[in-house]
């Protein structure tokens, strides 16, 4: 659309300023000229009244009513638009009859020029000019004229000063009129002809040049709103048309560079959504800018929990216009202000809940200064809890070793030394020797089934197992550990045929470290109970197994570690003879974990101990 502010209308407003100082210019010159040319009126009259003298001379030469010879006269000077009018003495004029061509010449006379005064003084031998404007009542035209009055004199050859009259010749300005406004039009119709075709070539750029250009704007428009594969067509060879073949090539390059950035685009994303880590970008405002799914999971988390009040933004800084949900979680808060103010890398382990992350900081740079930050975390909670049991087994292995080595190598001594002095005393040495061996057999086999079991390598013989007829066998087996310590061992049986598919061998290694757990920590005159039933499990049948004693229990806080290696409820670490190793339990989980069954405890300290196992329906018939 035509707009001052568009090209075509800059254009038209320059093409039409410059066409305005040339006709200006031009103007200005034929002023000049036209000046000049006028002013030639005042070197006209000097001619008329050198002509008006010369016919004053041949006038005397000839009768004062020669009409011939003002006849001729006039039709000489109506060629140049003049005329000649021959007063007498008494100021009459004799040519009044005269005839010509132009009547407008015909209707003035000597008095429409000159007044009495004047033409008297022409009597008296003087020249009088004038220049009469018009004057619509005298004259009922609207040129002005010039006249030239001259005295006539009687046989001027003879020398005779006689006046006999005078001759007025006037000439009409209308000439000099005419050609001024003929060129003041011709002046008006080339300068509209000229802003008539500088409008016309203006439209003819808008079509030529501000076409393509629009074009180019338009394509720049879809360009911008993501249609990359846009093109402008080439109408020309000139500028713009090398213009139109560089904007079509910047968008196929612009179109290739947005593919090969939105493939990277989506490959970074693949890469942070299939990572195990948690990432996420700060700005340096404290807010979460991006997040892969494992870091947005954490901060949902982690912002529900409620932190520690100490930890409070610095003086300053404003939070509570960041959404609690896309803002920096408590616990980095501390490392991402030091990333931020001393730019530089920094790792750390946090401990939230009950777990523990492994947090890698990098502060994220531009041209101002640090922008924000990213930070990758990694649960290490396993990791963290490995490397603890690892601690706690080496410490655990090395305790439970050297206490029966010690004794082993204090009691050979005491034999080598012959310290013994009856051969009782020496059996009694050699028997806690055996003892002591024994018991670092049992911890050096118990090590290696809970390897082999962690390590996948357990063999399991899966077969028919009668679980009443199992309960009845370990029943036998502790009677008689009952009788001694004076405990009343019993077992619970609600459902005769109680089959499942187990192997019974490790099912019976289960039963036996459990009951060894109870037979340890029951004290006289308190009851054991083992108990069999069919239960529902994962929404099918299953077998449900119970060791109940009446002993000392376990504290709470202790409860959740009971299934780990080496792990005590009683700190100072003492045991009997028949100490246990710390790994029976450790083992019962792994031998119900293989059989894909759950095991549980309940306690309470002082009042005794259950622990419930339970195999899935698959592996359990009911006959």
């Amino acid at each position: 659309m035509f707009s001052l502010r568009s090209v075509v209308g800059k254009l038209w407003l320059t093409i039409i300023g410059l066409v305005a100082v040339i006709l200006m210019i031009l103007g200005l010159f034929l002023v000049q000229s036209l000046e000049q040319y006028f002013s030639q009126s005042e070197d006209q009259i000097k001619n008329l009244e050198k002509l008006a003298t010369d016919y004053s001379s041949g006038a005397s030469s000839h009768p004062l009513r020669d009409d011939e010879y003002y006849q001729m006269a006039n039709e000489l000077l109506e060629l140049q638009d003049a005329r000649m009018i021959a007063l007498d003495k008494s100021l009459t004029e004799l040519n009044s009859t005269a005839t010509g061509n132009n009547e407008e010449l015909l209707r003035f006379h000597a008095v429409d020029f000159f007044s009495e005064q004047e033409l008297a003084s022409v009597l008296s031998g003087s020249t009088v000019e004038k220049q009469i404007p018009y004057n619509a009542k005298k004259t009922n035209t609207r040129n002005d004229y010039i006249a030239v009055a001259v005295p006539t004199y009687a046989n001027p050859d003879n020398g005779s000063n006689e006046i006999q009259g005078a001759i007025i010749i006037y000439q009409s300005l209308k000439s000099l009129e005419s050609t001024q406004w003929d060129v003041f039009k011709l002046f008006v119709i080339v300068s509209i002809i000229g802003f008539l075709m500088t409008t016309v070539f203006a439209f003819f750029l808008f079509y030529r040049i501000t076409r393509p250009l629009l074009q180019l704007k338009e394509a720049a428009g879809r360009i911008s709103k993501g249609e990359y594969g846009t093109k402008v067509p080439i109408l020309s060879s000139d500028e713009i048309g090398e213009l139109a073949k560089s904007f079509n090539v910047m968008g196929e390059d612009l179109q290739e560079s947005v593919r090969a950035l939105r493939r990277e685009k989506e490959n970074l994303a693949s890469v942070l959504r299939s990572m195990t880590d948690a990432v996420m970008t700060f700005d340096s405002e404290g807010s979460v800018t991006l997040t892969n799914p494992q870091g947005d999971k954490i901060i949902q988390e982690w912002n529900k929990i409620t932190w520690n009040p100490d930890i409070q933004p610095e003086e300053g800084e404003e939070t509570s216009r960041i959404p609690v949900d896309r803002s920096i979680p408590a616990p980095l808060q501390v490392m991402f202000r030091d990333v931020v103010k001393e730019a530089r890398e920094q790792t750390d382990k946090l401990h939230v809940e009950n777990e523990v992350w492994s947090v890698a900081m990098t502060p994220l740079h531009s041209r101002e200064g640090v922008r924000g930050a990213v930070a990758v975390l990694r649960d290490v909670t396993e990791e963290f809890r490995l490397d603890k049991l690892r601690k706690d087994f080496v410490a655990n292995v090395s305790h439970e070793l050297r206490t029966p080595l010690s004794m082993v190598q204090g009691y050979s001594e005491a034999l080598i030394d012959d310290i013994a002095g009856s051969p009782e005393e020496r059996q009694e040495l050699a028997q806690v020797i055996y003892d002591e061996a024994l018991r670092m057999g049992r911890l050096v086999r118990d090590l290696l089934d809970l390897a082999r079991m962690e390590a996948g390598h357990l063999e399991m013989n899966f077969n028919r197992t009668d679980v009443g007829g199992l309960l009845k066998r370990m029943h036998r087996k502790f009677s008689v550990l009952a009788r001694e310590k004076d405990i009343r061992l019993s077992f619970e049986l609600r459902q005769e045929d109680l089959l499942c598919m187990a192997d019974e061998d490790r099912l019976e290694q289960v039963l036996t470290n459990l009951l060894d757990n109870a037979f340890r920590h029951t004290p006289g005159g308190r009851r054991i109970t083992i108990k069999a039933e069919s239960c529902s499990y994962k929404s099918g049948p299953g077998c449900q197994i119970e060791v109940i004693d009446e002993g000392q229990g376990i504290p709470a806080e202790d409860v959740p570690y009971v299934f780990e290696r080496f792990y005590k409820a009683d700190k100072a670490r003492t045991r009997g003879a028949t100490g246990g190793t710390g790994l029976g339990l450790a083992i019962v989980k792994n031998i119900v974990d293989a059989h894909q069954g759950t095991i549980t405890m309940r306690s309470k300290l002082g009042q005794g101990t259950t622990f419930t196992i339970v195999l899935p329906c698959r592996s359990c018939e009911l006959a």
